[in-house]
This record gives C-alpha cells, sequence and structure tokens, in this order.
C-alpha cells in the first residue's frame, strides 16, 4: 500500500510538473534577425580565425564555453580554450564553412554545417581537414548571441 502511496505522490508531481511548461507552440521562435546575427557570428568566427586573431574569436565564447574536438578531450572553459591556443604554435591559412541549419528558441539557438580547413602547426607542413560541426549558442542580456559549445567531427580517417 505504502508503494502505490508513493507511486501515485510521484506520477502526481510529474503531471503538475508538466503541466506549468508552456506548450512548445508557445516559445518564442528564432527571429529572421536572430538567424541572420548567428550567421554574421559564424562568418566572422571565420574571419577572425584566418587573421589568427584570437581575442576576437575569444569574444564569441561564453566564459563557460565547452569545446568538444575531434580526437581530443572537452576543453572546459574559456580559460582553458585560451590557455590551449595559446600553448599551440598553428596558423589557419584557408577556412570556409557552410551552414546547413540555425534553429532554436529566443535565447538558445544551434547551428549545424561543415567546414574544411587548412593549418600549419609550427614548421610543419600544411594539414587539411573537413569536418562537420555543432555550435550552441546563448543570447546575452545585451541581445548578442555568443557561442556555449562548439562540437566538430572530421571526416576524414584518422591516419594510421
Amino acid at each position: 500500500m505504502k508503494a502505490r502511496s508513493v507511486l501515485l505522490a510521484v506520477l502526481s508531481l510529474a503531471l503538475v510538473t508538466l503541466a506549468c511548461q508552456p506548450p512548445a507552440a508557445e516559445m518564442a521562435q528564432l527571429s529572421d534577425e536572430d538567424k541572420a546575427a548567428i550567421q554574421n557570428l559564424v562568418d566572422e568566427l571565420v574571419q577572425a580565425e584566418l587573421a589568427s586573431d584570437w581575442e576576437a574569436v575569444f569574444s564569441m565564447y561564453t566564459e563557460d564555453y565547452v569545446d568538444m574536438p575531434p580526437n581530443q578531450p572537452a576543453r572546459e572553459g574559456l580559460a582553458a580554450v585560451r590557455e590551449w591556443v595559446q600553448s599551440e604554435d598553428f596558423t589557419v591559412s584557408e577556412l570556409t564553412a557552410t551552414v546547413a541549419d540555425i534553429e532554436g528558441r529566443s535565447d538558445l539557438a544551434y547551428v549545424r554545417g561543415t567546414y574544411s580547413e587548412t593549418f600549419t602547426v609550427g614548421e610543419g607542413e600544411p594539414i587539411g581537414d573537413q569536418r562537420r560541426f555543432v555550435l550552441i549558442l546563448k543570447k546575452e542580456a545585451d541581445g548578442s548571441w555568443r557561442i556555449a559549445i562548439g562540437i566538430s567531427n572530421s571526416d576524414l580517417p584518422l591516419p594510421e
């Protein structure tokens, strides 16, 4: 009998919680202005990386930004990303990005797309890669969008 009472209480709480949530249709979708601002952010990110303007790149991230690159552990927090970039000696010589989707709601969005890049580490030979990416963005109090999470996966097989 006690288990039944607990189960009923849990089910009641779940129903009340669901009833208090606004229907998905009522959540504000991204405006055309927001989608344009997000596309512009991706374009600016590409240009900043090509110019090796890392401070401009960092300004597009939230303080708790999480970078999830292929074949490496995640870097959590803007300070960790900044430290990694400053410890590496690499130059991006070619970078193009194509956005496939921009979706979300008024304060949270995602961008899905592809990019190709060529970069050089130190004095080494140029390395080319083709990747898929997802960026999760948050809208700031001032109305600007910043990148909270970046995920990318290479289309190329790992070298043997």
